[in-house]
């Protein structure tokens, strides 16, 4: 019997999956520069390897998730790769999306300073302020709303990017010779020497942010089918809106190459008004993504609440609060983004060798069996 799809669950899900990876890196067009457009079109083959590994490992947690049914979301790590390395991975993953927030509360800063001339320290102050405040109430159902501001952000990205082809695309072959002098000069930053280890390290990195969030998403699925309908959706529109993005920074690269926010630098040659409503949905993007990340690190040590959690809140919170501020956003995004992403791509490596194997399938099955679940090949 064929499945009917609950249009409404599988667009709540590929909005989760989108609002997640959203974040400070996308949204500023810092990352997409840095892993796909300084590649010029090897750039887009990269995307579209990204879009296959997306969804492979997308649906493997969600499938993880529902026939396992983890106490613990990060339990999923010991699932894929054993007790001892995954602890490891477990704790790792912890101190990664640490490192996630200091970007975000660069990227604040880098916004603020660009685009409303803020003076420096202010806006990523102020935003890693009212993130600690949120998580210290433990307002999630907040968020929760906000956060369908991630898919909203990607439309939009689409919208300017591809006003920004269609106006500068006479200019494609010159954009495309300034981007390899660029590159080669050093005065772009870039995620690796070959374009492939640049597509798996940002699946890599993104990965590590979905672990455990998709592996909840399966535990509570009503229809896995929906949910992974919904993952297959979300991949789909952020790798669009990567591949739209890509091209219309590389053909305006002359005006953008040194900028920390290369989107409003597109916005704002379409109309000033449209980059000043954009940043503040990059602002509310960076929000939605840093309150997350910093809950994670709290909630995984202690039950939110309790004067313990607050604590480290507050010291994690302050900590990356004063990397983020002391350290520019570009470099952050080069240097924690990519080392992490090569840590991803282990997990992946590992993954891909679990499904080929069978072992990954025979797992499920015998998860399946124990909780009662009629297991779905």
């Amino acid at each position: 019997m064929k499945h009917k799809y609950n249009v409404g669950q599988v667009i709540t899900y590929a909005g989760a999956f989108i609002a997640l990876l959203i974040g400070s890196g996308f949204a500023t067009g810092q990352e997409i520069l840095q892993f796909f457009s300084s590649y010029s079109l090897y750039g887009l083959i990269g995307i579209m390897i990204c879009f296959g590994l997306f969804t492979f490992a997308g649906l493997s947690f969600l499938n993880d998730g529902y026939y396992n049914k983890f106490k613990k979301p990060n339990d999923i790590y010991k699932h894929m790769c054993g007790d001892k390395v995954g602890k490891i991975f477990d704790y790792y993953a912890v101190f990664f999306i640490f490192l996630s927030y200091t970007v975000m509360i660069a990227g604040a800063q880098a916004t603020a300073v660009q685009h409303f001339h803020a003076p420096k320290f202010v806006g990523g102050a102020i935003m890693a302020a009212v993130v600690m405040i949120v998580v210290l109430l433990g307002l999630g159902k907040i968020v929760d709303v906000i956060g369908k501001i991630g898919p909203v952000i990607a439309i939009m990205a689409i919208v300017i990017g591809l006003i920004s082809i269609f106006t500068n695309i006479d200019n494609l072959t010159n954009n495309l010779a300034l981007m390899d002098k660029l590159v080669k000069n050093g005065e772009i930053k870039v995620a690796s020497n070959n374009f492939l280890l640049s597509a798996g390290s940002y699946v890599g990195f993104n990965m590590i942010w979905l672990v455990a969030f998709l592996a909840e998403v399966g535990n509570k699925a009503k229809s896995l089918k929906d949910a992974e309908a919904g993952v297959f959706v979300g991949a789909t529109g952020f790798s669009v809106a990567i591949f739209i993005m890509s091209i219309a920074i590389t053909l305006s690269i002359q005006d953008l190459y040194n900028s920390q926010i290369p989107v409003l630098v597109l916005a704002g040659k379409i109309n000033p008004i449209l980059a000043t409503i954009f940043s503040i949905f990059i602002m509310l993007g960076i929000f939605t993504t840093s309150v997350p990340l910093l809950w994670t690190v709290s909630g995984r040590f202690f039950e939110e609440g309790t004067k313990q959690y607050k604590i480290l809140t507050l010291v994690a919170g302050i900590v990356g609060a004063i990397i983020g501020l002391t350290l520019k956003f570009d470099s952050l995004v080069n240097v924690v983004y990519v080392v992490n992403g090569y840590i991803g791509m282990a997990l992946l490596a590992w993954m891909i060798f679990r499904a080929a194997s069978g072992r990954s399938k025979k797992a499920n099955m015998e998860a399946a069996k124990r909780n009662n679940i009629e297991y779905k090949d």
